[in-house]
């Protein structure tokens, strides 16, 4: 039994997912991440993990984010759902087979949204898992909403706010660039890493980042960055690395000094 605060690890979909397939998970790299994560030996370990290329395509033939409007988006919901379902259970595999005691957590079954913000979260049995030393493993879902009559839930807004609830000693985000850039570093060969970001400097640069992908529905990394404000505002620290590159999420969990940007409120 541990009493230390949890660390919250988000995993972008970006990482284990190529987004320019369908389906298609990258499992070397599941793999790699869940050797990272078995070797630091956190405790009070939450993870959540991003949709890439199962969730998003899926999320958006159907229009799930803008809500119910019509008796056919039923079943995109419910294969949104699904298709999550699916790459957690690939994540899961690879963690459990790491002896990793990863117990799947879905958001769909304990959050209610209302106009695509968390409204009511039952934590109570993710609380009574990590007591016990397991580590929960969520991720971005399709969720009912009391507005909307459903819409996505962000792996990203699901981080801040687990954060927050369960008083976090700080948050881990592994995405697929080496962290936070005045421009997308994808499109600028110019773009320069922010290696370390107070509250206030976040704010002020928060205006100049454009969307990452359009075809993301959960916001690209202006949306990331939104997201993680108000946990940054409570004095929980957020370290960003690229997790698609070898022992980056090793080092930022056992604050090794890593490339990447450290975000903190002063």
């Amino acid at each position: 039994m541990s009493e230390t605060k949890p660390i919250v690890l988000k995993i972008g979909g970006s990482v284990i997912t190529d987004k320019d397939g369908e389906l298609a998970a990258r499992t070397a790299v599941i793999n790699r991440l869940s050797e990272e994560i078995q070797k630091a030996r956190v405790e009070n370990l939450i993870i959540v993990h991003g949709g890439g290329s199962f969730g998003h395509p899926t999320a958006k033939k159907y229009g799930i984010k803008e809500g119910l409007r019509e008796e056919s988006q039923k079943l995109g919901f419910a294969e949104t759902h699904h298709v999550m379902t699916v790459l957690n259970g690939l994540v899961m595999d690879s963690l459990v087979w790491h002896n990793i005691p990863a117990i799947s957590v879905a958001p769909s079954c304990c959050v209610v949204t209302e106009n695509g913000r968390i409204k009511c979260f039952n934590d109570a049995i993710l609380k009574s898992y990590l007591r016990m030393g397991f580590a929960p493993v969520l991720y971005g879902d399709a969720v009912l909403d009391e507005k909307l009559g459903f819409t996505v839930l962000s792996g990203d807004q699901l981080v801040a706010h687990l954060a927050m609830k369960l008083a976090a000693s700080r948050i881990v985000i592994g995405v697929d660039t080496d962290g936070l850039y005045d421009a997308d570093p994808k499109l600028s060969k110019n773009a320069q890493l922010y290696t370390n970001l107070t509250l206030a400097e976040l704010k002020k640069i928060q205006d100049k980042l454009d969307k990452s992908t359009a075809s993301d529905v959960t916001g690209g990394m202006l949306g990331k960055v939104s997201e993680l404000i108000p946990a940054v505002e409570q004095g929980i620290p957020v370290t960003i690395v690229n997790a698609a590159k070898a022992n980056r999420v090793y080092k930022a969990l056992m604050r090794e000094a890593v490339e990447g940007t450290i975000i903190e409120k002063e």
